[in-house]
């Protein structure tokens, strides 16, 4: 995702040191974040090797935190655009602390904050390194945002039995499943429509395809999804369509 940002809005080699501050500050926070989940009602091998494993994640949220620190000195002068994603990934998982439980009242936070993270960390945060916010940089990266809380909302409603029981509130687990599905149709259409507007900034259809063809992949799945569980579709498929225009750029730049 973050070698997309670079080929389509920075416009050259991907910052090696970002790249591994930011693999780093995943696997601390994805790690953190699993280490402090209860008991899993969703049916997922996955989730419950999770559970049985908290001490992995313990010793790989160690791991990435101490790499995280070591890049962040390749940009510690520009610090003030990284608290943000720390910040929104604390407010991710904080209603997992038991201080922090009455965030878990916050209404629609969930599902936004994660794509939010996301989002800001793979779009903004290297542009922001690396230049400036331009109108075709804030066009990609609220687009993304979009495509990233489409993907979300089917994990949402894999997990709503979860949060339901925990007392977490989001859109998906207010909503009804029509209401579920008017969500799903509303931000992939705003992420189509923001992609197209790139061909305004000098974009060039080839990548603007590339960025829209998960997309497609997503609507075909999405009745799917919704019936079928499967670890393998969701954190497999699913969560690959996020990488697949990287991917497919970094093969067209190969090839």
């Amino acid at each position: 995702m973050v070698y997309a940002t670079y080929a389509i809005i920075i416009g050259k080699p991907i910052n090696i040191h970002l790249a591994f501050f930011i693999f780093f500050s995943t696997i601390c926070s994805y790690n953190f974040h699993w280490a402090l989940t209860p008991y899993s009602l969703a049916p997922s091998q996955r989730l419950k090797w999770d559970e049985n494993h908290k001490h992995y994640h313990l010793l790989l949220s160690v791991v990435g935190a101490i790499g995280a620190l070591i890049f962040f000195f390749y940009f510690k002068e520009k610090w003030y655009y990284i608290v943000p994603s720390a910040i929104l990934t604390f407010l991710y998982s904080a209603p997992k602390i038991s201080f922090f439980k009455p965030l878990k009242k916050v209404a629609l936070g969930k599902t936004i904050f994660l794509a939010m993270i996301w989002a800001y960390v793979t779009a903004a945060l290297p542009i922001l390194i690396e230049s400036s916010m331009s109108e075709k940089a804030l066009l990609f990266c609220v687009g993304q945002f979009f495509f990233i809380y489409a993907i979300c909302i089917l994990f949402d409603f894999r997990d709503r039995e979860d949060d339901k029981a925990d007392g977490i509130r989001s859109m998906i687990t207010y909503f009804n499943e029509r209401g579920i599905n008017i969500l799903f149709i509303i931000s992939v259409t705003i992420f189509i429509i923001l992609d197209l507007l790139l061909k305004t900034q000098d974009v060039g259809w080839s990548k603007i395809v590339l960025l829209i063809f998960p997309v497609f992949l997503l609507i075909g799945l999405y009745k799917y999804a919704k019936r079928n569980f499967s670890d393998y579709l969701y954190y497999f498929v699913l969560d690959g369509l996020m990488m697949m225009t990287g991917l497919l750029l970094w093969l067209m730049n190969r090839f």
